[in-house]
């Protein structure tokens, strides 16, 4: 076991973190209400995967407070690796976990964008320290978009649960069983899966590839300009405009990006600065909009969908 600490640079709370992993269907998220996040995933290079548990303790003077990292890293095989706080698995992990808490982005500018926007304000209120929680790497968002392609999320989050209790490790994480997703090696080994079609399966293989490859590599992803990532992401079987947001956004940790092709994020501005809903599709207008969000757009987008997927909960 190695532990890991980092010190959030703006608002963070990971309480808000785990409650929105609790609605968000892909995450499949339910776990024991201790305010432990318990994560496992393939790591960045695909050569292991990663069992983690994530605390947060309380911070002087409503600061956020320092957040926790307990993890391992297990070799494809299986295998613990010893711990690794100083060796490049141990840093690459550290730098994994980081992002996708989104506590890789210095957020200490995130609030003054309320003190201009009363929209945003009142989305910075109502979720108190809520960053995008990401998707565990590019790589697991992009299987997301393909097994999850003309199928209810609902459909889409069981079959990928099925996929890694099938094909992926099973880790102990502070007292509970979680099942990585496959790695892409193991993932280039999956033949016929209920549930998914063949030409799923064909393009989850090249996924696969692509991953070993180095092309859903997060850093090299967020080095580019968006637009060229974009354009990279869509040479991939299965892979369009709203794929290829997903995972510069929520699979890479891209924190300024407006996502063009997200009719939902589209809805939700209309109906927030109440513009005509025919705006809703006219997102060069609503681009205009989010101009005054940098360099956080991406995370004023996550507080939209937050707000109109608790408002569609309740019937508000």
């Amino acid at each position: 076991m190695t532990a890991a600490s980092f010190t959030p640079k703006g608002p963070f709370s990971l309480a808000s973190s785990i409650q929105f992993l609790e609605g968000f269907t892909p995450a499949s998220y339910d776990q024991a209400a201790d305010g432990v996040l318990r994560m496992a995933f393939p790591t960045d290079d695909g050569a292991g995967v990663i069992g983690c548990a994530v605390r947060q303790g309380r911070g002087a003077g409503g600061r956020p407070g320092t957040v926790t990292a307990d993890f391992t890293v297990h070799t494809d095989a299986g295998d613990p690796l010893p711990t690794v706080a100083a060796t490049a698995e141990g840093k690459a992990a550290r730098t994994q976990i980081a992002r996708i808490l989104s506590l890789d982005v210095d957020g200490t500018g995130f609030p003054a964008l309320g003190a201009s926007d009363p929209v945003v304000a009142g989305l910075q209120a109502d979720y108190p320290g809520l960053r995008p929680v990401c998707f565990y790497s590019p790589y697991e968002a992009a299987a997301w978009t393909i097994i999850g392609n003309r199928i209810r999320k609902t459909q889409a989050a069981a079959v990928k649960a099925r996929i890694a209790r099938a094909h992926g490790q099973a880790l102990d994480v502070a007292g509970h069983t979680l099942h990585a997703f496959p790695t892409p090696h193991a993932l280039r080994r999956l033949d016929h899966f209920a549930g998914l079609t063949d030409l799923k399966v064909e393009r989850l293989h090249a996924l696969a590839d692509a991953a070993l490859d180095g092309r859903l590599d997060a850093t090299a992803l967020r080095a580019q300009s968006a637009e060229f990532a974009l354009t990279d992401l869509r040479e991939l079987p299965g892979i369009g405009p709203f794929s290829a947001e997903l995972i510069l956004i929520r699979g890479a940790g891209h924190s300024d990006v407006f996502p063009v092709a997200e009719p939902r994020v589209h809805q939700a501005i209309t109906a927030e600065y109440g513009l005509a809903p025919a705006t809703a599709g006219e997102p060069a207008r609503l681009a205009q909009i989010a101009e005054a969000w940098r360099p956080y757009r991406s995370w004023v987008c996550l507080l939209l969908r937050a707000r109109a997927q608790d408002q569609a909960a309740t019937g508000a």
